[in-house]
């Protein structure tokens, strides 16, 4: 067995620049990854792009501490970037660039609190009495990085951003600094990349009440980052026609708690009773908590909903978009099952579509219905009315 690089044989040099190779991009998705962590405990980060260099920080966790430190770092002044849909809301008026802009900016005004930076990034927060003005359109890419970060970590899509002077070693001034350095393509490429590492890490047997031969496989992205699961239901690999196969996104509320205001938790257990009556199936549970914005922001968004808006509204109230989930870990864990033709079992055709156009057959889509009841009717009816659900 080789164990160190330095004795490699003639032989082995293409397989060990190939280790080497996939080390490397390893290392830049935990880079990402370590960002993403820094911003969630409120720190700031230094986003790398070909604009310059831009420190980042998340706009709801940002202490008084990190704006000294924005402050003390940076060449200009930190401004605030926005989602278009939040900043139009903060703005009260059109948002600077329209929908498709990655980002608006906002002008801090002099003597910015954490809690005022809050106001302007929570809708379910307490309103500024303030009316901030809009800065010049910052650059599209750092912007779409500095966006990307923010929901990477599950946080509001608001975010501190300031640029700093060119520096000859930026290694070295993050390291100075105690900031994660990490390139702007890598954060933006994130989502695809980390798609492609995922490896089974464990696996067991787990009956339950729904389908008794129940196996759990473990998928675990190469950053170290969150890992989905697999709940394979018999055998899936020897039905005569292709496996029923359900992708559904984790819903603690639902799920676990039986909450009513929405289907998750019956389309959940109904999947799995479904696959155990025909003897096989595949159920992929899904990290991707409120179509891709977690669990804090799916209750921000539930807030917004007592408040009169819909599933879809609340979602962009808060500055995500109406679905912001990556189906391409779905495609990547049913290759590794060994599985490339299926049935799929949603009410969804945009789940159909992404899995036809991540390469996975789709042989059939097949009715997943479930009764509304009085707290999940509304729910059900912008499913179909404006996610073009089939019901």
């Amino acid at each position: 067995m080789r164990t160190s690089p330095f004795l490699a044989a003639p032989g082995d040099v293409p397989a060990l620049a190939a280790e080497l190779d996939q080390s490397e991009g390893e290392r830049r998705l935990r880079q990402v990854h370590r960002a993403i962590a820094e911003l969630r405990r409120g720190a700031p980060v230094l986003a790398l792009c070909e604009e310059g260099a831009f420190l980042v920080a998340a706009a709801e966790l940002s202490g008084a501490a990190t704006l000294v430190r924005l402050g003390a770092l940076a060449a200009q002044p930190a401004q605030l970037l926005l989602a278009p849909t939040r900043a139009a809301a903060v703005l009260q008026r059109p948002a600077p660039g329209g929908a498709a802009a990655p980002a608006v900016a906002i002008r801090l005004p002099p003597g910015t609190t954490p809690a005022l930076l809050r106001a302007f990034a929570d809708p379910t927060a307490e309103p500024a009495a303030l009316r901030p003005e809009p800065a010049p359109l910052p650059p599209e890419i750092p912007a779409a990085v500095a966006i990307r970060l923010a929901k990477l970590a599950r946080l509001l899509p608001a975010v501190l951003a300031a640029p700093v002077a060119e520096q000859a070693d930026w290694g070295a001034f993050a390291a100075r600094h105690d900031l994660i350095a990490v390139p702007g393509a890598d954060v933006l490429g994130y989502p695809d990349t980390v798609a492609a590492t995922l490896t089974r890490v464990g696996e067991a047997r787990v009956p339950t009440e729904d389908s008794r031969e129940t196996r759990i496989i473990a998928f675990r992205p190469a950053d170290g980052g969150t890992e989905h699961l697999a709940m394979v239901v018999g055998d899936p690999w020897s039905a005569a026609e292709p496996p029923l196969v359900r992708l559904h996104s984790e819903c603690f509320t639902g799920d676990l708690l039986g909450s009513l205001r929405c289907d998750c938790g019956p389309q959940l257990r109904g999947a799995l009773a479904r696959m155990a009556e025909e003897g096989a199936g595949v159920l992929l549970y899904l990290s991707q908590e409120g179509r891709g914005i977690g669990l804090v922001n799916k209750l921000r968004a539930y807030q917004l909903q007592d408040e009169g808006a819909d599933t879809l509204d609340a979602n962009t109230r808060l500055g995500y978009g109406a679905d912001e989930r990556n189906f391409l870990i779905a495609a990547a864990m049913l290759r590794e099952l060994g599985i490339d033709t299926v049935r799929v079992l949603t009410n969804n055709p945009d789940k159909v579509a992404a899995l036809a156009a991540c390469g996975i057959r789709v042989a059939a889509r097949v009715p997943h219905r479930f009764p509304a009841n009085e707290h999940n009717d509304r729910y059900l009816q912008t499913k179909a009315e404006r996610f073009g659900h089939l019901f």
